[in-house]
């Protein structure tokens, strides 16, 4: 086991990592930006270590800072968290090439199945069920064109190199496509420095259903269940939870079948997440796989009370699986609900600023990962989600009820929040029978309806 790990991330994953290393009795280091020097993530580590000003691109994506930061203080393995460099496959490279222990799977699995065109191919070689798609990257729009007259629209273009809906888009005729294929380009290659786009056959009003699997260095594979991330805004999810509300014990066993397969195929390790599109017919398609650990993943210790962060470091440290597939089972529901420095009223605009009250929730079944406290301040250069409300419940309904309850609890003061988003959610009658999918929230929002009372923001 390692004596010593760098934590090169921030915020609530910053610290769950923190959290993880001192119950395994190892020395917890964080690489901080200077305006995350207050963060609870730099308190409780037992050690922190500043690696730049506030712009990412200066700290946290700054791979010869972190990497001289792990030499100074001596440790033998990073964990990366999610965003930032958790994908990078460089990063991951240089890790193994200086010796330290990289908190995931290897360079050659992130490049594998980071490049969505080629994750693609590798999943059709492996018998995975894939969507309709384009025979690679298509360079002219001229291709383009003339796979959506063979696949029939809608068809959705994506970056190759992309994640978090960026390069992304749905088109429903040749002029739309047209301009939708340059378009996505250049996000594409603004957002990750390659322009390369694929097509592919764009399945109406699916559920975004994912497997979390972990792998470790013998050639054990295994899946821990699904989770349901269909609602979503911008391709941001909203809300998860598992099980999902429409699985059923065969069709989880196909789609778990089929997630450890698209594992093995790509010579994976460590804990990664495999995304299906599941449609109203019970089909599903793999869409891609994330080689990291998700924001999600709370919902699935809940559900199986295996400790996933703590699974990450024991393989890394080259422990094997301590779990076999028939040990593990799903007991009850859990819910997370992300919650975000937004104000849902303007656009869900960000709001950083100092959060003058800040009151978590409690009781039965409840669970709150966050960086924030009262007086924190906010800063306005990352992501603004800042914290999770996790729940479990002894089935679904229960789950619902206590997540609504724990939310009339949350107070954050000093900050718009989408607290009274969520709130509003969770009492719209498609989700509380789980009849939702992932354009379910922009109709919602397209509609005009008001998403929640202005007296709800908190």
């Amino acid at each position: 086991m390692f004596s010593r790990i760098l934590v090169a991330n921030r915020g609530e994953i910053a610290l769950r990592i923190v959290r993880a290393c001192r119950e395994l009795g190892i020395h917890s280091v964080v690489a901080y930006a200077k305006p995350d020097e207050e963060t609870l993530a730099v308190q409780e580590a037992d050690e922190a270590i500043c690696i730049g000003p506030a712009s990412a691109s200066e700290s946290y994506l700054r791979v010869d800072r972190i990497i001289a930061a792990a030499e100074v203080c001596d440790v033998e393995a990073i964990h990366p968290g999610y965003g930032f460099l958790a994908e990078n496959t460089d990063f991951a490279e240089i890790c193994e090439s200086c010796r330290i222990a990289f908190i995931g799977p290897g360079s050659q699995a992130i490049r594998a199945m980071g490049d969505k065109a080629q994750a693609r191919k590798t999943m059709i070689k492996a018998r995975v069920p894939v969507t309709p798609g384009s025979d690679g990257v298509l360079e002219e729009e001229s291709d383009a064109l003339a796979f959506a007259h063979k696949a029939g629209y809608p068809v959705i273009i994506k970056a190759s190199a992309g994640g978090g809906g960026k390069g992304m888009r749905v088109v429903h005729n040749d002029a739309s496509l047209v301009q939708s294929f340059h378009a996505a380009r250049r996000e594409a290659e603004m957002a990750f420095g390659s322009s390369a786009v694929y097509l592919e056959k764009y399945i109406e009003q699916p559920r975004h259903v994912e497997f979390q699997i972990l792998a470790d260095h013998y050639g054990n594979i295994i899946h821990l269940g699904e989770r349901d991330c269909s609602l979503q805004r911008r391709h941001q999810k909203l809300l998860e939870e598992s099980p999902c509300p429409v699985m059923t014990p065969k069709l989880r066993e196909k789609m778990g079948e089929a997630a450890v397969k698209a594992a093995r195929a790509a010579g994976y390790t460590n804990a990664g997440t495999v995304e299906f599109l599941l449609d109203g017919d019970g089909r599903f398609y793999f869409m891609e796989m994330n080689t990291r650990i998700q924001v999600e993943h709370p919902v699935t210790e809940m559900v199986t009370g295996i400790d996933l962060i703590k699974e990450q470091i024991r393989i890394a440290a080259g422990e094997r699986l301590r779990f076999k597939q028939e040990n593990v089972g799903l007991d009850g529901h859990a819910i997370e609900v992300r919650i975000n420095a937004e104000n849902p009223s303007r656009g869900f605009s960000p709001s950083p600023g100092r959060v003058t009250v800040y009151a978590p929730p409690g009781g039965p079944g409840v669970r709150v990962d966050s960086h924030v406290y009262t007086g924190y301040v906010i800063p306005p250069f990352y992501d603004s989600m800042i914290g999770k409300l996790i729940v479990h419940g002894e089935d679904r309904e229960e789950a619902l009820a206590r997540a609504r309850r724990a939310l009339f609890e949350f107070v954050i003061r000093g900050v718009d929040t989408t607290i009274g988003f969520a709130r509003y959610l969770l009492n719209r009658q498609e989700v509380i029978t789980g009849e939702y999918h992932t354009g379910y929230v922009e109709k919602l929002l397209d509609a005009g309806l008001p998403a929640f009372e202005e007296s709800d923001v908190e």
